[in-house]
């Protein structure tokens, strides 16, 4: 029988056909989709965030991760479903208004559902008023606001404006982007900011965690 370690290694290392496979055959054998995410999947792409972290490797091999983890969450989600299992928390995120770039986002989405969070993703180019409307609609307990261009961080700090004038007090906002620094997270009131994808799971674990 195939082991929760062997589908967290498999992660780490973006064996994608390794990964399905183990899935496939670990819920073949009863393991509780649940427990697969938890338990195999998690661990998996905490390692990728560490060794990201540490520069023992770089985008490409946390996107090949990344999607492993992916086309395993395919197979368990209607599970999950099917099962009443829900994600304890929501993040919203999108790239700012004026910004088109979308691959730290992505690879930022990518990184938080493989943390067991639920995943609103509004794409780029999001207007501060899109931002707030998601946020009521799935009630998210976090914001992720992405941003490449020093032309686009005012538009940063006016959706930090606007999300902080509708009064939610159980939804934190973060931000992060090739340009922002956390002194400009700090200048604008964000709550968190991350320089990377792998700190970017911690820091909304933390933030998050405040919430609860």
């Amino acid at each position: 029988m195939p082991q929760l370690s062997d589908l967290t290694t498999a992660v780490a290392e973006g064996k994608r056909a390794e990964t399905v496979r183990l899935t496939q055959e670990l819920i073949a054998e009863g393991a509780h989709p649940s427990t697969v995410v938890e338990q195999g999947l998690v661990p998996g792409m905490g390692i990728v965030g560490e060794r990201f972290k540490n520069n023992e490797i770089f985008v490409p091999e946390m996107l090949i991760a990344a999607r492993a983890m992916k086309e395993s969450l395919k197979l368990l989600e209607p599970m999950l479903a099917d099962a009443g299992v829900k994600p304890k928390y929501t993040v919203v995120v999108g790239t700012v208004q004026g910004d088109l770039h979308d691959i730290g986002k992505n690879l930022i989405s990518m990184m938080w559902r493989g943390a067991g969070f639920n995943v609103v993703d509004l794409g780029t180019n999001v207007s501060p008023e899109k931002y707030l409307a998601a946020v009521q609609e799935h009630g998210a307990h976090l914001v992720g606001l992405s941003a490449l261009l020093t032309t686009t961080m005012p538009a940063m700090k006016a959706t930090v404006q606007l999300l902080r004038s509708a009064n939610l007090p159980n939804t934190k906002i973060m931000v992060g982007g090739a340009p922002i620094t956390q002194a400009f997270a700090d200048e604008i009131g964000a709550d968190g900011y991350a320089a990377d994808a792998g700190t970017a799971v911690e820091i909304a674990k933390k933030l998050v965690g405040a919430t609860a």
